[in-house]
């Protein structure tokens, strides 16, 4: 398939399931302040979408909330039938992006070196 319309789709796949997670989801397990979509990748056969969320919080919260997602599924991958035209929605597959979490470590990290170099001097 089209590399650009697999782009495209997942694009707006991520956009959908945004808006629908800050103005629609109310599962209590879904802190909609400390979580984000990351990233969007869907398959070239447009059959699955995995979808990439960060959580802000401890390990138990990110399963709490990688749960609530798996429960919402369904009622996202509605929200997408809605939005956009496509024979088949893809099946969405939920994983966890820890990459924002380990840029705010790195950069915590840096800054102490940071301050340590300066009371040195």
């Amino acid at each position: 398939m089209n590399n650009k319309r697999v782009h495209r789709i997942s694009a707006e796949i991520k956009k959908i399931i945004s808006t629908s997670l800050y103005n629609d989801v109310k599962d209590p397990r879904i802190d909609t302040i400390n979580t984000g979509i990351t990233e969007v990748h869907v398959t070239n056969d447009l059959s699955f979408a995995t979808v990439y969320i960060s959580v802000i919080g401890d390990e138990a919260k990110k399963e709490e909330t990688l749960e609530g997602f798996r429960q919402a599924s369904g009622f996202f991958k509605k929200e997408i039938a809605k939005a956009v035209q496509l024979r088949q929605i893809p099946k969405l597959v939920f994983k966890l992006d820890e990459s924002t979490e380990r840029g705010i470590h790195i950069n915590n990290l840096i800054e102490e070196i940071h301050d340590k170099d300066h009371k040195n001097e």
